[in-house]
């Protein structure tokens, strides 16, 4: 039967086939979620996110023979499932804290702490779906409206220097501030209504009219140094020339 497009689609992986059981289980509960595959290896896992298996959840194990939880999180590229680590122990939060993990679970997990950590999840895919709007919400020339935290803040696209990757998230930085906004870069990049900023680099879009200097491969913005990398010079050069 057809995923349903409202529901998320999951992937557990676990070395442990008992608290691998019991994520199926609590996944088959939840409405919310369908799911895809459950593996006893993160390696295996890496292989069929790489193959281009859609999965939007990943319930993960950290400790694991051969790859961990956390270094398959690392080895992903863009876009990233969202995703729950579940773990023995709490030792590893302020790695799951860097890595920008949706939530963190401590076994044993009940049904009520799941669910709680599934919600969380939605919370986040329904506002990164209005993070930034369409071009018909410009409110003069180089304004847009983009969704930090829990509101909507104007901001001034001629003052952003450049907009950086991290994880689900960019940061839009100008030369007073920078503002963490929850959409990937290879999304916001399709929807930017504003033809002078750039990909080049698959962490950076750079806002080509704050280019002060170009010197060897690296774009000189105020104090900022942004490496143009090799697979984006030659569009990018060529984009420059057309400015």
């Amino acid at each position: 039967m057809p995923t349903s497009p409202a529901r998320l689609r999951c992937l557990v992986v676990d070395d442990n086939e008992i608290n691998r059981l019991t994520l199926e289980h609590f996944v088959e509960m939840t409405d919310a979620l369908d799911l895809v595959a459950s593996l006893p290896d993160a390696v295996q896992a890496l292989n069929m996110l790489r193959s281009g298996t859609p999965i939007d959840l990943l319930f993960l194990d950290i400790e694991m023979p051969h790859l961990s939880g956390l270094d398959l999180v690392r080895a992903l590229s863009e876009p990233q499932p969202q995703v729950i680590l579940v773990t023995t122990h709490a030792d590893f939060a302020v790695a799951a804290f860097e890595l920008a993990v949706a939530d963190y679970l401590v076994k044993p997990v009940d049904y009520a702490r799941f669910s709680k950590a599934v919600d969380r999840v939605l919370a986040l895919r329904a506002a990164a779906s209005p993070t930034l709007p369409a071009a018909t919400t410009v409110t003069e020339g180089s304004e847009l409206f983009v969704k930090v935290n829990n509101k909507l803040v104007k901001l001034d696209f001629n003052d952003v220097l450049y907009i950086e990757a991290m994880s689900t998230y960019s940061v839009f930085v100008t030369p007073k501030h920078k503002h963490i906004v929850y959409i990937t870069l290879k999304a916001l990049e399709e929807r930017l209504p504003f033809s002078h900023f750039v990909r080049v680099h698959r962490s950076f879009i750079v806002n080509t009219k704050r280019i002060e200097a170009v010197e060897d491969n690296q774009l000189l913005l105020g104090e900022h140094e942004i490496p143009v990398g090799k697979s984006y010079q030659e569009e990018f050069f060529r984009k420059l020339r057309s400015l």
